[in-house]
């Protein structure tokens, strides 16, 4: 095993990051790029989880603000990340990586149903687990089903992509040129000062279960590599200061 601070992590992808310069699908060609960070990890022998959003398909909360019934709105959701999910599962099987994907929501034909030890074992393989459908309950962030995973797969640490973002700031950097970036921050620091880090249930999860999070662009050069490393880059928030 290669020298790493984190020898399991769940890496919470954005639907918006697979899109690439699109504003809707699926960019293969970016999502290769992102499946070969994710391979040259798991080679390092980290056991890596990934909860995918589907954003770049279908977003619930607009799609309830425009009439659509919320529930269904957000079942509509999660049948958006099983379609990244498995897209993501192929490009990762197709470089040589033994891939499983897991669905809070019943759909047997094409992915496991989410059972936590089963889950621990494929990582204990060697195998990555795509964990697709958020948490299977409408209501709930995909950046929930992210904690809720982390902390039942006793992951050591959450790691929370961003989209050309290269952190948490005190504003909208893409809106602001004077945004100020946190390199570190504590949870209840996020939670107080209503930072865009992740939704507040998932911060208050990660909170009560000290469980590191580090914040940072996915498009940047060997990101995910250097996180697991525990290099300097985009902004950790942990439990204390």
């Amino acid at each position: 095993m290669a020298q790493t601070k984190y020898k399991r992590v769940v890496l919470k992808i954005s639907g918006e990051s697979l899109s690439g310069k699109s504003s809707y699908g699926i960019d293969i060609p970016t999502l290769t790029k992102i499946a070969n960070q994710i391979k040259q990890v798991a080679q390092m022998g980290v056991g890596i989880a990934i909860v995918i959003g589907g954003g770049n398909i279908w977003r619930g909360a607009k799609a309830a603000e425009a009439g659509i019934d919320r529930v269904t709105a957000d079942y509509a959701g999660m049948l958006a990340t099983v379609i990244n999910a498995l897209t993501l599962q192929d490009v990762l099987e197709r470089l040589g990586v033994s891939t499983r994907t897991q669905s809070a929501i019943g759909i047997e034909q094409v992915a496991e149903p989410y059972i936590r030890r089963r889950a621990i074992r494929h990582l204990e393989k060697g195998r990555v687990v795509i964990f697709a459908g958020g948490t299977g309950n409408p209501y709930m962030t995909t950046d929930t089903a992210a904690a809720l995973r982390a902390i039942e797969i006793e992951a050591e640490s959450l790691l929370m992509t961003k989209n050309n973002v290269d952190g948490v700031y005190d504003a909208d950097p893409l809106k602001n040129k004077n945004a100020k970036k946190f390199d570190r921050l504590t949870h209840l620091e996020a939670l107080n000062l209503r930072l865009q880090v992740m939704d507040t249930t998932a911060l208050s999860l990660c909170l009560e279960n000290n469980l590191p999070i580090i914040v940072f662009d996915l498009q940047a050069p060997r990101s995910i590599e250097r996180a697991i490393k525990g290099e300097p880059i985009g902004t950790l928030v942990t439990s204390t200061s």
